[in-house]
């Protein structure tokens, strides 16, 4: 189908452009971008996920440093540790994995990172900018939203966009990548009145709700650009599981005229984005221009 979004695809080609990148701020600066991940307990998919982020970050040529700390670890005993890599000037990103256990404040500990490392785009000062669209750091999934939209329709001028979901991590931070695009934004969410109206509206449809395969085909305008950030987990007839978006995909498929499917569209570009940022703020830090 000509009509899928290769985030797969697009993921790689970025994670090498990076790698390049690195390569000329080594070779120009001897600068090498350093990466700090914290993981706090032992959650499965975290694990996954920040074993992945550790692969990633080697594989462009960067700095990874893992900290893995157990589920009793206190605030004060991560907020100390996030004053040290805070402080190193090796380290040039930190990304503390959530969820946090509940003797944490997820708040608090993201506020606590440097808002010049805080490469997931989460701290109140770079979520500010991007709301009154100042330069700073955009979020990762967001960021390769907005990226992979660019690459499949060019110019996103004048075109009416809709946002399924309205959470700090995607909804809202994509919504304001889309205004700074001059799209036409409207933020609706499963309380939203009449939704698959408003769906049918939009040239380009986000979903970011959470709710497996919540958005079927009727639901998309023909010809309409669709972005799934959903990953959502479902058993099948054979009692195995399964990834599933937020979008029924056989059926917007059908309709769509770009989409991007789950697994293999939006979920590898966060990583990739990760990397982007990482490089991004290594060169801003040592006050040096991002290699061509």
């Amino acid at each position: 189908m000509d009509n899928i979004i290769d985030g797969k695809a697009f993921a790689a080609n970025l994670r090498a452009e990076v790698a390049a990148k690195v390569a000329t701020l080594k070779s120009q600066h001897s600068i090498v971008p350093g990466l700090a991940v914290v993981l706090v307990g032992e959650d499965p998919a975290s694990q996954v996920y920040v074993r992945n982020k550790g692969k990633q970050t080697v594989e462009t040529g960067m700095q990874s440093f893992e900290h893995k700390l157990p589920d009793t670890t206190s605030q004060d005993e991560l907020m100390s540790l996030i004053d040290t890599l805070n402080a190193d000037d090796s380290v040039h990103g930190i990304l503390v994995q959530l969820p946090l256990p509940k003797q944490i404040q997820e708040a608090a500990v993201i506020n606590h990172i440097s808002p010049e490392k805080d490469v997931d785009g989460f701290h109140l000062s770079n979520v500010g900018r991007l709301a009154i669209g100042e330069p700073g750091i955009v979020p990762c999934t967001p960021l390769g939203c907005i990226m992979m939209l660019r690459d499949a329709l060019g110019d996103l001028s004048g075109m009416h966009a809709v946002v399924v979901g309205r959470s700090n991590i995607v909804g809202k931070p994509m919504a304001s990548l889309l205004l700074q695009e001059n799209c036409t934004v409207e933020i609706t969410h499963s309380r939203t009145r009449n939704l698959q109206e408003e769906c049918l509206r939009a040239d380009i449809l986000v979903a970011a709700v959470g709710r497996p395969e919540m958005i079927k085909g009727d639901w998309v305008k023909p010809g309409a650009a669709v972005i799934d950030v959903g990953i959502n987990r479902i058993e099948a007839e054979d009692g195995k599981t399964r990834l599933v978006g937020d979008v029924e995909f056989s059926s917007a498929a059908k309709v769509a005229g770009k989409i991007t499917p789950v697994p293999g569209g939006v979920g590898p570009m966060t990583i990739a984005c990760l990397l982007h940022n990482t490089l991004q703020q290594a060169c801003k830090i040592n006050n040096v221009e991002v290699p061509a």
